[in-house]
């Protein structure tokens, strides 16, 4: 009883706030790659079977990439998160299904049919490439529940949120080389072979081993070093490391 009057007064204390920029939310799409999985990481909200990204509202006086970080970790306790925005949602209707009338009602809290959580919001989406056991679960007064779900098998979600984990997967994408090396997915030394698996993983293909390792060289964000001897010294692959400053150029999609 004392967790329900708790969560209670906390979504009170929110609905009541008035330093909110009006009709602006932010939602963060975080992504994580486990057991040669890619994965992202969801919220459910109390007493509903509904789950959603990670996101918040804006204070007046509060930075657009300040809101974003905010609310990750206050969702998360994820912190110092390499997030970039990649799209911004705006249809008309992506907040009609109700799911924060659903939350108050069963929290018995009653606001006006033209209170702000009500009313039409734009989100601005973020995405980020995570290490996954970085991630805590972390309830506040929206979510109990912090878990990590494979892309291929996601749950019912809030609002628009499914089409945000597939616009930012395509973002990911799209923009693999950067969020690799932003991510410490793979040790500070690592061989080819782990690093095309990791892209092979998000990219949701198999990758031709010649042509991937010859378009990572080309991208210059590879240092080779030392041989990495396990058995046979005739097969022992190289190791790389990602440079600390490297300049990437506008690379096309890898080829297969």
């Amino acid at each position: 009883m004392a967790k329900n009057n708790k969560i209670k007064q906390n979504l009170k204390e929110l609905i009541d706030t008035k330093d909110f920029v009006e009709h602006v939310s932010v939602d963060c799409v975080i992504f994580g790659f486990h057991k040669d999985t890619l994965k992202v990481l969801l919220l459910k909200y109390h007493d509903l079977d509904l789950w959603a990204v990670p996101g918040g509202f804006i204070f007046n006086d509060e930075n657009l990439n300040d809101a974003a970080a905010r609310t990750l970790y206050e969702r998360t306790h994820l912190s110092d998160v390499f997030l970039e925005q990649f799209y911004t949602f705006g249809d008309s209707k992506r907040t009609e299904n109700n799911t924060h009338q659903k939350l108050l009602e069963n929290r018995n809290i009653e606001v006006e049919k033209n209170h702000w959580i009500y009313q039409r919001f734009i989100s601005v989406g973020y995405c980020a490439l995570v290490d996954y056991t970085l991630t805590h679960t972390f309830p506040d007064s929206f979510n109990e529940i912090c878990q990590w779900f494979d892309i291929d098998k996601i749950p019912n979600m809030a609002f628009d949120h499914q089409e945000m984990i597939e616009k930012g997967l395509l973002y990911l994408r799209k923009n693999i080389d950067y969020q690799v090396m932003g991510s410490n997915l793979l040790p500070d030394k690592f061989t080819m072979k782990e690093l095309q698996h990791l892209y092979e993983s998000i990219l949701g293909e198999p990758l031709r081993r010649n042509n991937f390792q010859r378009k990572m060289l080309s991208l210059n964000i590879l240092e080779r070093l030392e041989k990495h001897y396990s058995g046979s010294a005739n097969k022992a692959p190289y190791l790389y490391r990602f440079l600390d400053n490297p300049k990437i150029s506008n690379a096309d999609f890898l080829d297969k």
